[in-house]
Order: structure tokens, then C-alpha cells, then sequence
């Protein structure tokens, strides 16, 4: 007979080992002892798989049994109960299952180089021993018991406490009959006996719909194999356009209480938008589970779960797909860079600080009130890295677009002196995250492919889309891309400033061209421009009504001439006149005014114009791609400069900062012959005033030191594209 403080341990679930006590014992020759802890249970009988009755168990407790019953395989045996309201069910005991993690799995995670360990560790629907349930594995080393919660057991931690499995620190258990569609937590107890709020699991596939917190067992998606179509089009000599999307406000349905479109709706309505309006990505605001609407994503619990707020994760990989059919990639913003405290999330979450530095000076966000990784733990830093690939495998997106990427690369990002902690060798760099990101960048260049990831990285750290070493302990970090936020500054200061103080911040122009091919950049007029007292872009603009959608008009047809890809944040194209607000709809009626959709129309067209010449975008990472003809004219505030193709294509890009119109301005030009304004950001069909050059030829009078120009005229407040006819 098990002694008495056993049993009672387990009816208080403070026992840290249960299948040394519940489930299935050798005991005399011809028997076994089976034990197990259910309770209201009145009577609990053990039978074989033919149902035939082996023997019943002896209450020793309330809701305990105890009994040596007729030898069976252990792997054959079933509860029958009967229950005190009268019921009876026939249950599988799950204390006679064998472990969950292979030992090749054990030995990866505990050594925090498991490359996918979302396919062990999370809830995922399997079969053990011809049983169908689903298996249970969580990483909490420093628990003294750890349970599956759900609705299958009435959410009471002491039905299904786990066993460890101690050489990485992971938790296991699994349950029988446990099926998709069921809802579940983990209740951890500390080594001090305390019992935490029941806790997320952080490698949920999916959650329920805020403010309830509890994760939904699901399918792990079938892998999608990379696309060498996808591939080119993900390319530095690609045209990459990108259209900012926040989900949740980019249409609402407002007959019905306001509410978001779900997944199939925002593939029905935004994939086809973003395709006529020539954008060839779309970059989605944070889908990953979150409890704050407000955050917009940036501050989530469940780093594997889309977001239940538009549907299922199925819907999700429905979106995916539609992107793709309609030749659009599809990039995910992700946070690697800090999480929230929610008592149900990540935060202390064994009673110890796992997943967060100890230190508040170290991992607490002073900017956000949010915890930062303790990316020196490999379990940590494989929790992200699998999750970057995650994303691309199972749901085949094209990208990560990785946040604030500045904040995690210094100790002392937003702090004061003293309010840091050097690293090993003194200095304010994060080492660990430095690895980390190299990591996960060569994980993600070697396991998939065609991918790419995207830093937005503020500060002057070298190297950030150069590779690492082989080796990964010097070099650059190995992003793909980087935004380009000296650009976005110096560009929205002088497009606000009245044209009139325009010829004395030239430079602002000009400065960019001096470290443009230092990364390839992406040039970003993003969410973060268009909230928080910013102005949206149209009010940004000084001048009149008229003048304020002309200096808009011009500051697009500017970025879409110079070098590097393009991002625009979404009802930027509308020329929308009030600043973002998440809580409602973009505002659609403004389609119907001609000053914005003047403004729509010509970002349609920069777009197709981007896309169908190789001279704007072939070399968009490449200084050969780029040559100024006029840069310091700033009596006029004109800039003017070729794009190159790697096969000698060019196209001129001129642009006129003031409200005054140039006519007779001759300009120097890269090649002679016959050339036609592709794009004129002043034409009256975008709203401007008409102004227009018809066919231009070149003459062999010399200016801008060029031995062929023409003769222009520079509409007021205009960007002009010119390319060459073919002869």
C-alpha cells in the first residue's frame, strides 16, 4: 500500500513526480497495482480492451483508488467510473503512457538547439499506443509541478499533473481523448509551493478571442515548400513595393456593431486592393496572439498563434495563400525585442525569471513597460529562432520584418547612466542579442531559402544587412534588409518645411545619397509617421489645400525615384487627412474625392511604372544603380538623377520643390535621343494643374556636364519621371 503522505500529495498536487505514483506498478506475480486520482468518482474498475473486468480499485482518499488488480499489458487497460451523479464513462489512464519526447529531442532542448521545437513542445494532436489524444509539453525547469488545465477537466490542476523530464526541463504528459478544439493551460506550482496564475502556453497554435486567455489545441500546419517564384520576387534586383497594413482598422464593417473583416474577408477585399494598386508585398502589423487592442500587436503573449481576433489559424493560411495566387508576398512583423507582463504570459514564468533577465536593468523596458529575453539562454533564443521559421514553413510567408532591432543591439537603449548593465567585455553593446540575431538570420538563410528578414534598426550599427561570419562571431547581422530611417527623417522635415526655406535645406536632399548603398535599405513612410501627434502625411505637407496634395504628390513620386524599396503605410495612398486611428475604418469615402484619389491614382501608377522598369529598381542596393545630374541647385530647390539598369537602361527623375513652374529649364541627360514623361506627379488627372512636356529630344548642347540635354518644363511642385523611347 503507497504510504499515506503519497497519496495525499497527489490529492493536493504538490507530488513533482505522479508516474511514480499514478498509473500502472509491478506488483505480486499475476497482478499489478493501479492507481489513480479521480475525483467524485464513487467506483473505479479496471478492464481490459475487451472490456472484461480485471478488478476494482479501493478508495483511499477522496477521489483516490488504489488496488492490485489481474496482470494486463499496461498498455492495454481502461478505467471504468462511475461518477456521483449517477454517470459512468469508460476513460484511458494517461499515467500508463509512455513518455512524449524522444531522446533525440530531449538532448536538442536541452542543449537549445532544436531547430523546430514547436513540433514538440506546445499541445499537438497524436496518437500513442493506437490511443488517440494529444500530447503535452512544456519547458519549466525550476517548477515543482506542472498540470494540464482545460475544459476537459474542469480547469483543476490535480487531475493531470506532468512528468519532467529532467535533463532539459520540459514538462510532458498525454492526454487521451483530448482532441482539436479543446481548451488548455498550464498550472505551475513553485518551489516554494505557491501556484501561479494559470499560464499560456508559449507554443500554442492558437488562442481564444481576448480578454479570455486560454490556447485551443490544433493541428500543427503541414510545411508549404519554398517557391522559386517567391523567391525572385523576395530579391534585392526585384521590385519591392510594400503596402503597411494594420488589420484592424484597414476596413471595418460598420452595419455590423463595427466590426473587423475576418480572414477570408481580407483576402476577398485586401489582397485584390493591394494587387490593383500595384504593391508587391503586403506587411502585416503583428498578427501574433495579443491581449491589448491597443498595442497593435507589438506587445504579444502568444509568438505561434494568429491572432483569433479575424478567425482560425486555418483562415490565416487561407490569407497566405490568396497572396501568393495573386502574386503578392506577404511579410509579418515580429517583436523578438520585448514582451508583457500578463499574468497568463511569459513573465516570471516558473516562479523564476525564465524567459526575462533578472535585472530590471537589464530586462525591463523602460519605453514600454514590457520585459525584454534573456537572449543568453539558448532555450530562449531557440523559442524565437523557431519561431521566425516557423512562420515561413508552416504558413509559407515571405518574410519577418523584425521591431525595434536598435533597442535590443544596446544595454543602454532609452537608459540613463547607471541605469545599465555593461557587457562581459564592458562595453553597451548586447552581445547576446548580436548572436542571437545572426543566428536566426543564417537559420533562416540556410532552412528557407527565398526568405527574408527586415530590420528596422535606427542607429548607426554597421553591417546590419551584411552576413556574418561563418562562424557567426563577427560580421555584419544578416538581414536582408534594413530600413532606411536617416531617409524617412531627413526627407519628412524638409517635405513639412514651406517651400520658401526649401533652398536652405537642400542638403536634407542630398545627405541620404552619401550612405544609401552602406545597406540595403528600404525607404519607410510607416504607421510610426502617421500617429501620436505626427499629423498624417497630407497634413504634414505646408501651403494651401492645392499646394499641400501637390507637395505630397511630389515627396511620392521622389521616393518612388530614388534608390531603394518602397513601403507606404496604408491610407497614405488616400492622401488621408487626419491621422491613423486604429479603434475604426480607414476613411474609403475619400475615393470619391478627386484631390485623393488623384493621389491614389498616381501611387497606382508609380508602382506599375516601379515595377515595369528595370532602371527603377534593378540596382536599388547597387551604387551603380544611381547618378546625380543636378544636386545643388538650391536656388530653385530642383534635384535631378538617372537610374540605371544593369543593362544600360536609365531613367531621369526630376523634381521641382517650390510652386513656381521652370519653363525652359534645360536639363543634362544621361543618353541622347527621344525621351516621354512616364510618370508627371502635376498631370490633372493625379489633381494638378496640367503642366506637361510632350516628346522631348535631346540636343548636343552640353549642361550638367552631360554632353546631350533637353528642354523641360518643371510643373510647380512636381516630380517628373522621363524615360527613353524605343527607337
Amino acid at each position: 500500500m503507497l504510504h499515506p503522505h503519497a497519496v495525499e500529495m497527489i490529492c493536493h498536487a504538490s507530488h513533482g513526480d505522479p508516474f511514480s505514483i499514478l498509473g500502472p506498478h509491478a506488483a505480486s506475480a499475476g497482478k499489478i497495482s493501479v492507481r489513480c486520482f479521480l475525483p467524485s468518482a464513487t467506483q473505479v474498475a479496471v478492464v481490459n480492451s475487451q472490456n472484461e473486468n480485471l478488478g476494482l480499485l479501493n478508495e483511499r482518499a477522496d477521489g483516490f483508488f488504489e488496488g492490485r488488480v489481474k496482470a494486463a499489458p499496461s498498455d492495454a487497460y481502461r478505467l471504468q467510473v462511475s461518477w456521483a451523479d449517477g454517470h459512468t464513462s469508460l476513460l484511458d489512464d494517461p499515467y500508463r503512457f509512455p513518455v512524449v519526447l524522444g531522446e533525440m529531442d530531449v538532448w536538442l532542448l536541452g542543449e537549445g538547439t532544436h531547430l523546430r521545437p514547436f513540433e514538440v513542445l506546445g499541445g499537438h494532436p497524436d496518437t500513442m499506443l493506437g490511443v488517440a489524444g494529444t500530447r503535452f509539453a512544456v519547458w519549466a525547469p525550476n517548477a515543482s509541478r506542472v498540470s494540464v488545465v482545460g475544459d476537459f477537466n474542469f480547469w483543476d490542476g490535480r487531475r493531470h499533473p506532468m512528468r519532467l523530464r529532467r535533463e532539459c526541463g520540459v514538462w510532458e504528459l498525454f492526454l487521451p481523448g483530448v482532441s482539436v478544439g479543446s481548451l488548455y493551460k498550464f498550472e505551475i506550482r513553485t518551489q516554494n509551493g505557491e501556484v501561479l496564475p494559470a499560464r499560456s502556453d508559449p507554443y500554442a497554435l492558437q488562442a481564444e478571442l481576448r480578454p479570455a486567455t486560454a490556447n485551443v489545441v490544433r493541428q500543427l500546419p503541414a510545411k508549404i515548400a519554398p517557391s522559386s517564384q517567391r523567391q525572385a520576387a523576395n530579391a534585392l534586383d526585384a521590385p519591392v513595393s510594400i503596402y503597411e497594413v494594420h488589420l484592424g482598422s484597414w476596413r471595418r464593417v460598420a452595419e455590423d456593431g463595427n466590426r473587423w473583416l475576418n480572414w477570408d474577408e481580407l483576402a476577398d477585399t485586401l489582397v485584390p486592393y493591394a494587387q490593383d494598386m500595384g504593391f508587391t508585398h503586403l506587411e502585416l502589423m503583428p498578427v501574433s496572439e495579443h491581449p491589448f487592442d491597443g498595442s497593435w500587436g507589438y506587445q504579444p503573449i502568444g509568438l505561434y498563434a494568429p491572432t483569433s481576433r479575424f478567425g482560425d489559424a486555418s483562415g490565416f493560411g487561407r490569407l497566405v495563400q490568396r497572396c501568393h495566387a495573386a502574386d503578392i508576398g506577404l511579410i509579418l512583423d515580429w517583436v523578438p525585442a520585448h514582451f508583457p507582463s500578463d499574468a497568463h504570459g511569459l513573465a516570471n514564468f516558473d516562479g523564476t525569471h525564465l524567459y526575462e533577465y533578472a535585472d530590471p536593468r537589464e530586462g525591463f523596458h523602460q519605453d514600454w513597460n514590457t520585459l525584454i529575453y534573456n537572449l543568453g539562454r539558448t532555450e530562449v533564443s531557440n523559442f524565437l529562432v523557431g519561431n521566425a521559421l516557423y512562420w515561413l514553413e508552416r504558413f509559407g510567408v515571405d518574410g519577418r520584418r523584425v521591431d525595434a532591432v536598435a533597442s535590443m543591439l544596446y544595454r543602454d537603449y532609452s537608459r540613463q547612466e547607471g541605469q545599465w548593465i555593461p557587457n562581459a567585455k564592458g562595453g553597451r553593446e548586447n552581445l547576446e542579442a548580436i548572436e542571437f540575431l545572426r543566428r536566426m538570420n543564417f537559420i533562416v538563410g540556410t532552412e528557407r531559402p527565398g526568405a527574408i528578414t527586415l530590420a528596422e534598426e535606427s542607429t548607426s550599427f554597421p553591417g546590419v544587412s551584411r552576413p556574418p561570419s561563418a562562424d557567426l562571431q563577427s560580421g555584419g547581422l544578416g538581414f536582408h534588409y534594413k530600413w532606411n530611417m536617416g531617409w524617412m527623417h531627413d526627407t519628412l522635415q524638409y517635405a513639412a518645411l514651406d517651400p520658401v526655406y526649401r533652398k536652405h535645406h537642400q542638403n536634407q536632399l542630398t545627405f541620404g545619397l552619401m550612405y544609401a548603398f552602406s545597406e540595403n535599405f528600404i525607404l519607410p513612410l510607416s504607421h510610426d509617421e502617421v500617429v501620436h501627434g505626427k499629423k498624417s502625411m497630407l497634413d504634414k505637407m505646408p501651403g494651401d489645400p492645392w499646394q499641400r496634395f501637390a507637395n505630397l504628390r511630389a515627396l511620392y513620386g521622389y521616393m518612388w525615384g530614388y534608390p531603394g524599396k518602397k513601403l507606404l503605410f496604408m491610407g497614405c495612398e488616400l492622401a488621408q487627412p487626419t491621422e491613423w486611428a486604429d479603434t475604426g475604418s480607414l476613411p474609403w469615402h475619400l475615393e470619391g474625392q478627386s484631390a485623393h484619389q488623384g493621389v491614389q491614382r498616381l501611387v497606382r501608377d508609380l508602382n506599375r511604372v516601379y515595377q515595369s522598369y528595370p532602371a527603377l529598381h534593378q540596382q536599388d542596393v547597387k551604387p551603380g544603380g544611381f547618378e546625380w545630374i543636378s544636386h545643388n541647385d538650391a536656388a530653385q530647390s530642383i534635384v535631378a538623377f538617372t537610374r540605371w539598369g544593369e543593362d544600360g537602361s536609365c531613367a531621369v527623375v526630376v523634381c521641382n520643390f517650390t510652386p513656381v513652374p521652370r519653363h525652359g529649364f534645360r536639363l543634362g541627360m544621361p543618353q541622347d535621343g527621344e525621351w516621354a514623361e512616364t510618370i508627371n506627379s502635376d498631370l490633372a488627372i493625379y489633381g494638378g494643374s496640367g503642366l506637361a512636356n510632350g516628346s522631348l529630344h535631346t540636343s548636343t548642347q552640353s549642361a550638367h556636364h552631360k554632353p546631350h540635354s533637353v528642354v523641360l518644363t518643371l510643373p510647380p511642385l512636381s516630380t517628373v519621371i522621363l524615360t527613353k523611347v524605343a527607337a
